[in-house]
């Protein structure tokens, strides 16, 4: 088996595209780094990682009968809402739990952003009072049990697709896409670094750059910058969910402890709360680039991602893909920290 032989149904425009960050690297001074935009690589509700690990889940979705696509995530969660656009896309229900997963003052978190394009595209919006955690939960469950009570089929889709069987391919997927992308620029990037939460999306990559490596590809690291704050669950969780996908994918051999690369350090001391660091990536990029990214998770990745270009932790030498994994639209949620 390989990443070829496994139905996908098409979501996002195609690559999602490449391009260098100069003037960052050259205030960096250090690595050239580029990046990977998944925040415009559909047009679905402005897409986002989630939409590509969703391409592999939606046949079985239709193969199912299923009538509601039942998911969870907190109050400005990114996952949620590329799950609403895809029940609008496909004709189907969504219900969607949304905890308090952030403990964070703003009086319209749940009422901008992410959780108001759910709700303009159809979604049952369920406000719920749980706190944050990774794994699955009872709410969702709850959820799942009265769209059968009410004589619908539900369709379950964990938090960031993370604990569902297929979770890991999209991004399995994605690292043979950056293999095509890099022979077409003539570029090779020896290192990702990617933010990690709920795991699949690192872990997909993980598997996906290994199995290109088995092939004859060549070596590379794929740094994950956590954003949990629960990091021996989310360091367990990717490698689970890593190993997993690279049995789906036949790959031969056991993936090595050092494969599977999850750095604290910059996210805080609770999940969805910004730090100094993240507001300086977030204005650095911005700045620099052009580039909007988010508090949540794009704004620690690269304050790591900074952090160890610096430092030289990352050599001068390496070429860097940073995988922009979207979710800006949470900015909406947090203008007392990041006007």
């Amino acid at each position: 088996m390989g990443i070829a032989d496994f139905d996908r149904h098409p979501l996002t425009f195609g690559p999602s595209p490449i391009h260098p960050l100069r003037r960052l690297s050259a205030h960096l001074g250090g690595a050239q780094v580029w990046a990977k935009r998944e925040d415009v690589s559909s047009g679905l509700a402005f897409g986002g990682n989630k939409t590509r690990k969703l391409e592999y889940i939606v046949p079985d979705v239709l193969a199912s009968g299923a009538d509601t696509l039942v998911s969870i995530g907190g109050y400005q969660s990114n996952h949620t809402r590329q799950v609403a656009a895809v029940a609008a896309h496909l004709g189907l229900q969504a219900l969607l739990v949304q905890e308090t997963w952030v403990d964070w003052p703003d009086p319209l978190n749940d009422r901008v952003g992410n959780i108001q394009l759910s709700r303009i595209m159809g979604a049952d919006v369920r406000l719920d009072p749980h706190g944050f955690d990774i794994g699955i939960r009872s709410s969702w469950e709850d959820a799942l049990r009265e769209v059968e009570e009410r004589g619908g089929k539900p369709y379950p889709i964990p938090a960031g697709a993370s604990e569902h069987p297929l979770g890991g391919l999209g991004f399995a997927g994605w690292a043979h896409e950056v293999a095509q992308q890099e022979a077409e620029l003539d570029v090779f990037f020896d290192t990702i670094v990617v933010c990690t939460v709920t795991g699949s999306t690192h872990a997909g990559m993980i598997a996906g750059f290994a199995e290109l490596e088995a092939a004859g590809g060549r070596p590379r690291r794929v740094i994950g910058i956590d954003a949990s704050a629960t990091l021996d669950k989310t360091r367990d969780q990717v490698g689970r969910i890593a190993r997993h996908t690279a049995g789906l994918l036949g790959l031969e051999r056991d993936l090595r402890d050092d494969e599977i690369t999850v750095l604290a350090g910059w996210a805080g001391d609770k999940y969805g709360i910004p730090v100094a660091s993240t507001i300086e990536a977030i204005r650095l990029t911005g700045r620099l680039e052009g580039v909007i990214i988010d508090p949540v998770y794009e704004g620690k990745s690269m304050a790591g991602l900074v952090d160890l270009v610096s430092s030289r932790e990352i050599p001068a030498s390496s070429t860097v893909l940073y995988a922009h994994l979207g979710g800006q639209l949470a900015l909406n949620a947090y203008t007392a920290v990041v006007p």
